[in-house]
């Protein structure tokens, strides 16, 4: 198993190595398999043996194969688990993929959401422009002084240039020029 995973730079760095893992895994096990099963052969065969050095190669055989026994099942678990961590990161990944799409489709909503709001806000300006327009200038200094300074400029922008210098006129000159500096700002929404 994989000790550190935060070495692990993405996702499909651990499939390669389940991969190399499988293929290792496919290819030794049935030659240490033949070589335990011809091992075994040979020994039944001949169970009496002539010198201590065959006992000891005996006893040095059936440990090889016990440990190759149990090597094959830790193979298998590391199999399984391996397996289990592939499902894992594939359930994981489409996750992933459904929430990505999922923010994507918010994502357009939202922005036609915005789209529609700038839409409305552009067309009640433009409204309000023409409700400035139609006041008398005096008045419509008045009211346009106590406004947000870029909705004030907003509003004469949208107006006829000869009711906002009207208008304009009417300001106080403190006034005139931070609205005229607001409108000649160019804003990035």
């Amino acid at each position: 198993m994989i000790s550190n995973t935060s070495q692990l730079k993405h996702p499909l760095s651990i499939k390669k190595w389940i991969c190399i893992s499988v293929v290792i895994s496919t290819v030794l096990l049935p030659i240490s398999i033949h070589c335990a099963v011809a091992a075994d052969t040979d020994l039944k065969q001949g169970e009496q043996f002539n010198s201590v050095e065959e006992r000891r190669l005996f006893n040095t055989i059936q440990a090889e194969r016990a440990n190759i026994r149990e090597e094959k099942k830790e193979l298998e678990l590391r199999k399984k688990e391996l397996k289990s961590i592939e499902e894992g990161v594939d359930k994981k990944l489409a996750e992933i993929d459904s929430k990505l799409e999922e923010f994507k489709q918010l994502q357009k909503t939202i922005e036609t959401l915005l789209s529609a709001k700038s839409e409305e806000e552009v067309k009640r300006t433009q409204e309000l422009a023409n409700i400035y327009a139609k006041m008398s200038p005096d008045k419509a200094a008045l009211a346009l002084s106590g406004l947000n300074p870029q909705l004030a400029a907003d509003l004469l922008g949208n107006m006829k240039v000869k009711a906002a210098a009207k208008i304009l006129d009417q300001i106080t000159r403190q006034k005139a020029t931070e609205l005229s500096t607001t409108f000649s700002t160019i804003q990035i929404e």
